[in-house]
């Protein structure tokens, strides 16, 4: 071979290499590009694409700072001199900016070369759009809430923490605003989550109304939203309390619905309800919690007295669960006693707590407690079975038969398995239904009167006896009490106590018992105490009593013997 072949066939070598790395490049999923005096000397098809640009319009006629903003070309030109002179690069990043004007995150990482004998640099340009938007996506659901898109607890953590270093350091205030919804798990128990869900978008989208700039409004979870604030007095703390109560007053126009909600709304302040969060936020809802008790759809500002009866409050809700796993709860019995023949008819189960440090405790202490927590379905259930039992129990000696009543709370009612319960308790006993007999207030029959008839319904077919409670006190129509399969009204105790003098209640109670004549439905006074009481009930033609005059509530085996005994039967009636 001649040295003309070798040197040829050399060339031939040094074509094919540079022709498969050009291909290579051209290739290649990353930006790369040569860069020299300032201007691209050769950019890839990957860049060119990034960009928007064509070949043409770019290489010998634009550079490196014709692609980002004027703020970022004094750091790009000194790692451009670097790199011609020699100094090794360092990955780093810039906001680069599209033929369209559009910017995007990029990483660029050079390094010193030389082209066309001459000094220059080669480098690559990373996309960082992706892993921006990926970083950003983790950022947001650690720092925000995915229904709402508001900050969460740690991202309330963290602004509140800043706002009282600042209130520190200049000496001003900082305030918590608690608002938590009142009753807000109806809504998820009757419409569905879906639509609760919907609600809270809404309402957070109406509570970021009020909020100012530097204030944060954020959900801490469930219907509970925080709303921190610096710098404002306690006169402006109120008025953004009533602010929030009215954003929640207009109904909502959900799924077909148009929803109603109210808050209850507690309030701290720095420095004197505490310095930092965790104190801040308890004592905040702390006085929610008062604001629930003073009737709810209001706002209350914390104050030191509070924490004792929260302390009690939740001393009670944990020793409320452990009653019911030890089998601390019983049943005591009360007569309903029919006022023509003086016969004990039946008896109404009502629940007592036997606490083993504080003794008999009477429910009027714990249900609210009971249906704050859900509590209140578990304990009725129990309750439910337990009467059912001990009424089955009674037959099973020779008494009977006999009517047994039960207390349904509004949330046990409307639980979505409650007919389903009253069928288990009654097959777990042998129980004949019609021996069992519902007790529901008017407001919890009335509440949702429609979707209530069904499961009224469900349960009169079964054979169960239902009575309305309170009669009186609520807000009954009588288009509806017509088609309820209620057997029985109880007059209110409220309409009892003072029978005989008032006549208010005399006409009242009057009214009811010919109603129930009228309607064809037993009617039942509650809270007969004296033989004056007794006597005017007679006079009406009421159908049954049941009160301290015959009996107060009192265990199963002293029912019993109540119930053997009969003792009502020759009560004389006065003149």
């Amino acid at each position: 071979m001649t040295a003309g072949d070798a040197e040829s066939k050399q060339q031939a070598q040094l074509a094919e290499n540079e022709s498969q790395f050009r291909n290579i490049m051209e290739s290649a999923q990353v930006g790369i590009f040569v860069i020299q005096d300032g201007l691209f000397r050769y950019a890839n098809a990957f860049l060119l694409d990034l960009f928007g640009y064509v070949r043409e319009e770019v290489i010998d006629r634009l550079g490196p700072l014709d692609l980002i903003d004027a703020e970022q070309h004094a750091f790009v030109r000194e790692q451009m001199r670097a790199r011609q002179s020699g100094v090794p690069g360092r990955r780093y990043e810039i906001d680069a900016r599209r033929k369209d004007g559009s910017m995007f995150p990029a990483s660029i990482l050079g390094s010193p070369s030389t082209y066309a004998g001459r000094p220059a640099s080669v480098g690559t340009l990373l996309d960082l759009s992706v892993q921006k938007a990926a970083e950003q996506r983790i950022r947001e659901l650690a720092d925000f809430d995915p229904l709402t898109g508001l900050p969460n607890r740690r991202l309330l953590r963290d602004r509140v923490d800043q706002l009282l270093a600042v209130g520190e350091r200049d000496g001003t205030p900082v305030t918590l605003v608690f608002l938590d919804l009142d009753h807000f798990k109806r809504i998820n128990d009757s419409l569905g989550h879906s639509v609760g869900d919907e609600v809270l978008i809404a309402l957070a989208n109406r509570l970021s109304t009020v909020v100012r700039r530097g204030d944060t409004l954020s959900r801490l979870g469930g219907d509970e939203f925080v709303l921190a604030m610096p710098g404002i007095s306690t006169a402006i703390a109120i008025e953004v309390a009533r602010r929030l109560i009215e954003e929640c007053s207009a109904p909502f126009h959900v799924g077909g619905h148009d929803l109603t909600v109210t808050p209850s709304i507690g309030i701290t302040l720095y420095p004197q309800d505490g310095k930092d969060f965790d104190s801040l936020l308890k004592h905040a809802d702390v006085a929610m919690y008062k604001a629930k008790e003073l009737g709810r759809n209001t706002f209350q500002f914390y104050a030191a007295d509070m924490n004792k009866a929260t302390l009690d409050r939740l001393l009670m809700e944990s020793n409320l669960r452990r009653a019911l796993d030890n089998g601390e709860f019983l049943l005591h019995y009360q007569p309903l006693v029919c006022l023509r023949s003086g016969r004990v008819l039946g008896v109404e189960a009502l629940i007592r707590w036997a606490h083993p440090e504080l003794g008999l405790i009477m429910p009027d202490r714990f249900i609210p407690v009971a249906e704050d927590t859900g509590l209140i379905n578990p304990i009725g259930d129990w309750v439910l079975a337990e009467a059912c039992r001990q009424a089955q129990a009674w037959q099973e000696v020779g008494v009977g038969p006999l009517v047994v009543a039960v207390n349904v709370s509004p949330m046990q009612f409307r639980q979505a398995g409650f007919v389903a319960a009253v069928a288990g308790a009654l097959a777990a006993s042998g129980l004949d239904a019609s021996l069992i007999e519902l007790e529901l207030t008017e407001r919890t029959v009335m509440h949702d009167a429609e979707v209530n008839l069904g499961t009224l319904s469900a349960l009169h077919r079964m054979g169960v006896e239902l009575s309305l409670d309170d009669f009186g006190t609520g807000y009954s129509s009588l288009a509806y009490l017509k088609r309820f399969p209620v057997g029985k009204l109880k007059i209110d105790r409220s309409f009892v106590r003072d029978l005989e003098t008032d006549a208010d209640d005399q006409a009242i109670a009057s009214t009811i018992v010919s109603m129930g004549r009228s309607l064809r439905l037993k009617v039942l006074a509650e809270g007969v105490e004296n033989a004056a009481q007794l006597q005017q009930l007679r006079n009406m033609a009421c159908d049954m009593a049941q009160g301290y005059l015959f009996s107060r509530p009192v265990p199963a085996d002293e029912m019993l013997a109540l119930l053997q005994t009969q003792p009502f039967l020759k009560m004389p009636e006065t003149e």
